[in-house]
Order: C-alpha cells, then structure tokens, then sequence
C-alpha cells in the first residue's frame, strides 16, 4: 500500500463526508464506484472487485452516519420516533440481504443500482411532496418499510438516504427533517451491513493481506477519518439552502450516481 493510494481514499473521504451530511445520504453511491476502480488498479480480480467495494463502503458508513447524525441532531433535523421504530426492520433486512448480495453477479448489481436510482431521482424532480400534510405512520408500516430499504440498502452498499427521504417526504415530512432522520438511520443500516459483509467474505482471499472479510481496511481507515470532519460541514450547507434547490441536487446526485456504478461495472 503506497502513500499514493493513502491519499486518493483520503481525499475520496472528504467528497463522501460533505455528500453525507449535506443530503442524508451515505455516501456508498460515491464509494462504491470509485472504490472498484481503486481496487482493480491494485490487483484486486473482477469477480470479487464489487463485493469487496460494497463491503468497505458499508463499514465506511457507520463513521460517516456517525458524523451526519450528530450534526443534524444539533439541527433538530431528526425525527427520533421514526428512527427507533424503523431500526428493527432495518437491521433484519440489511443483514440477511448481505447474503443475497454475496451471491449474486456484480453486473446485476449494477444494474439493479442504477434502474432503481433513476426511478428515485425521477420522483425528486417531479413528484410534489411541498404541500403534503404529515400523517402519523404506524408501527407495523415503519418496520415493514424499514425492512425494505435496508435489504435494498445492503444489495447497492448505501445509507438508504436515496429510500428513506422520498418515503418520508411522501408522508409530509419536511424534507430537511427527512435528510436528518435519513441520517440518522445510516448508522444500523452500515452497522448490520458490515457486520453482513464481514461473515459473507471471512472465507474468500484476495491475495490482500489488509482484508478482513468483505473489507478493505486501508480505505475504510482513511475515508472514516478525513469524512469524520467534512460530514458536518455538509450538513450546515444543507440547513442553509432552499427546499427547492436541495430536492434538485438531491435527484442529480442520484442521476450521476447510478451511471456512474453501470459503467464502472460494465
């Protein structure tokens, strides 16, 4: 491991950190393909490049979710009802979907990756959710819901803020709030995902010995510490910035995105 490759997951850390707090978001979308080509450049083989890419993006979550929660709960940007009734349905799904991602071939993942952020980013740009009024959602649909959007999270490797912000701002949530409950539920999301990816991947070998399962340590230490403090940077721009424009660079992000991880893969 070269001091090179140190700085490239350092800086790719920075950009991960600022997205996380400023949308909500995980930053797995951004890790994922970036983190493949990186890993291919080092000699990492094809078949096993995008779980490996998954794998350090989730564990590189759980720090940057941390960073993110913390700023937007000084915002008061975090509905922590919904937080405590989704985080059940979220660990489940996130943890067992790991099992169906470990098996399945990368382009479909890939595939599956960027059909479903287009579908999302569609819906941010054209779906009105201003004028909604909240309704209270129950516990059953909660669970339920959060069981969705941690298997689909484990599946593309993100902090399920690309799922979780739609489905609350359809419910009349304010989408600020929506970005820091989003935010808040990255952390049992990444937290099940590696935990996952770590027991999926303890028997495979990459010729790598900075592995431990799915993981790539090298990249999880240097992203974790650089988005650490860019996270909170983002997420005071986020409370700044008007609804309307937030909305429109929370769909192009996820445009951007999904074409990104297709052609990385491809």
């Amino acid at each position: 491991m070269t001091y090179e490759w140190l700085l490239a997951f350092s800086i790719l850390g920075v950009v991960v950190g600022f997205v996380a707090g400023l949308l909500g978001v995980g930053g797995g979308g951004i890790m994922v393909p970036a983190l493949t080509v990186m890993l291919l450049a080092q000699g990492i083989d094809t078949e096993s490049v995008v779980h490996l890419a998954l794998g350090t993006s989730m564990a590189c979550i759980v720090f940057t979710s941390i960073a993110s929660l913390r700023a937007h709960r000084k915002a008061g940007a975090i509905v922590w009802p919904v937080v405590s009734k989704m985080s059940g349905g979220v660990i489940l799904g996130t943890f067992l979907a790991t099992f169906l991602a470990a098996q399945l071939n990368s382009l479909y993942l890939a595939m599956f990756f960027s059909a479903f952020m287009g579908f999302t980013a569609w819906q941010m740009f054209f779906k009105k959710t201003a004028n909604a009024e909240e309704t209270e959602i129950s516990t059953l649909q909660l669970l339920s819901v959060g069981t969705g959007i941690g298997a689909i999270s484990a599946l593309v490797s993100i902090g399920g803020g690309s799922l979780t912000v739609p489905y609350l701002t359809r419910k009349g949530i304010d989408i600020k709030k929506a970005i820091g409950t989003s935010a808040a539920m990255g952390l049992p999301i990444s937290v099940a995902g590696t935990l996952g990816y770590l027991v999926n991947g303890w028997s495979k070998s990459y010729g790598e010995h900075l592995t431990l399962g799915f993981v790539f340590l090298p990249a999880v230490a240097c992203i974790a510490v650089t988005s650490f403090f860019t996270a909170p940077i983002g997420a005071k721009v986020a409370h700044a910035l008007p609804v309307a424009v937030l909305k429109k660079v929370f769909a192009l992000l996820l445009v951007a995105l999904s074409i990104k991880m297709l052609t990385s893969v491809w």
